[in-house]
């Protein structure tokens, strides 16, 4: 039998919740659909390939703060093949182009839909290079994937537990006595995100990347939105720290448009200004919660208000908002 993978680090770096509002980001219904994508999360958290291909990824990305690149294709040829495939099923509209930074950044965007870093990607300039942090699984759970993204790099892959999971679980703890089996396999298999040493080596490799003049694209909500217009609260702290340790502006972007997908929809990116703080190698809780609520406060003026999904025939929509998942 083939030789054991070794144990994969959880990655996902799930800093504590801010208390800069009360909310919860909702657990996601315990539907059909919820069930099978907690049951195909799983089953990814089991598969030996998916797990090979986030392992040698994140062995590739642990050795950026030594001075290795992993680069594999260059900022222009990532741009140019995206775009292409990008415009050839949306239309794009960029608001702000100017407040693009020129230099290095971290760019903090809402979340709604897989094709969101793919999308910021076909519209950045070409300098500096920038990293995309992504679920494991969600980046690695089909060979097309892992193909492209062995070609591509540029990713810092994260392990962490789906809503969908996460909804099983409380289920399960509320009483729901036929989800326990599954809630019991998804507690024992899907990494969760709270090793420490994992924490320490992700905040490595970022403020290498960072150090060296490249960029970082950041989801602070930590998951998937569900509704246009509105951020899912708390942000992460995540971002926070990494700018104040590296002394980086955070670049507040909002995605429009995203949530629900189909041929030849309008999506719109909207830069904000540039959210500079006084650098701090050991950032106090007082200068995470200020840099933090000045960052939500930035992203929820970039959001819409009211938004209303255009009306008519959604061609190819069941396709585009389930490709990437």
């Amino acid at each position: 039998p083939p030789s054991p993978l070794p144990p994969l680090l959880p990655l996902y770096p799930l800093y504590p919740l801010s208390p800069l509002s009360p909310k919860k980001s909702p657990l996601s219904p315990l539907t059909p659909a919820t069930l099978k994508r907690a049951k195909e999360g799983l089953a990814a958290a089991r598969d030996r390939q998916v797990n090979q291909s986030i392992h040698e990824a994140f062995k590739q990305i642990r050795r950026i703060p030594q001075g290795y690149s992993d680069r594999r294709v260059s900022g222009a040829i990532r741009a140019i093949a995206l775009r292409s495939l990008i415009h050839a099923l949306f239309r794009v509209k960029v608001e702000y182009p100017e407040r693009i930074p020129k230099g290095q950044a971290m760019l903090a965007c809402n979340h709604l839909n897989h094709i969101d870093p793919l999308l910021l990607l076909a519209e950045l300039p070409r300098l500096p290079y920038y990293y995309i942090l992504g679920d494991a699984r969600t980046l690695y759970n089909k060979c097309w994937k892992r193909k492209i993204l062995h070609l591509s790099g540029g990713v810092i892959p994260l392990g962490r537990l789906w809503k969908e999971e996460i909804a099983v679980i409380e289920a399960a703890k509320a009483g729901h006595r036929d989800l326990v089996e599954l809630a019991e396999a998804i507690e024992r298999d899907v990494p969760s995100g709270g090793n420490i040493q994992a924490l320490r080596q992700i905040n490595r490799v970022i403020q290498a990347i960072l150090a060296r003049g490249d960029g970082i694209i950041l989801f602070p909500e930590g998951r998937l939105g569900t509704t246009e217009g509105e951020l899912e609260l708390p942000l992460k702290r995540g971002t926070a720290i990494y700018a104040l340790r590296a002394g980086v502006p955070i670049v507040p972007v909002a995605l429009i448009g995203t949530q629900d997908l189909y041929f030849q929809k309008e999506l719109t990116i909207r830069f904000g200004k540039p959210l500079s703080f006084p650098p701090s190698k050991r950032p106090k809780l007082r200068e995470v919660e200020e840099a933090l609520e000045a960052l939500q406060n930035s992203l929820s003026a970039l959001l819409p208000e009211n938004y209303q999904e255009p009306k008519g025939h959604k061609l190819l929509r069941n396709f585009l908002n389930h490709m990437l998942c």
